[in-house]
């Protein structure tokens, strides 16, 4: 008989105050997210290296006790817990199938102010 792992998307939305992880199915079910203001960081704590790693180590540890073995990671954001939370989540024994940055950037912005006539 084979035995098949379930196949995990984590979502990492890392911000300049915050970083959120979400994990979901390979459906979009929702099985669990964890942010630094969850844990009980407040104001500028919640943006520090240790709040971040505690995130990937949590949410990395859900995701091997609800038998995921295969990860895809998605990153959004420009804040620091992208790499710190990639690097945590690599050496927590999960496999990290694909890793793909989905931070919107726009191609051309807003449109200019017309030139002032005086």
């Amino acid at each position: 008989m084979k035995k098949f792992n379930k196949i995990g998307i984590i979502y990492i939305n890392s911000t300049f105050n915050n970083t959120i992880s979400t994990l979901t199915l390979k459906n979009g079910n929702v099985l669990s997210w964890l942010s630094s203001g969850v844990l009980g960081y407040k104001g500028a704590k919640k943006s520090t290296s240790l709040a971040i790693q505690i995130i990937s180590e949590k949410i990395s540890k859900i995701a091997l006790l609800k038998n995921i073995k295969i990860v895809d990671i998605y990153i959004k954001g420009f804040g620091l817990g992208k790499e710190i939370s990639l690097r945590i989540i690599n050496s927590s024994g999960l496999f990290i199938r694909s890793i793909t940055d989905i931070t919107p950037i726009p191609h051309n912005g807003c449109r200019k102010k017309k030139k002032r006539r005086v």
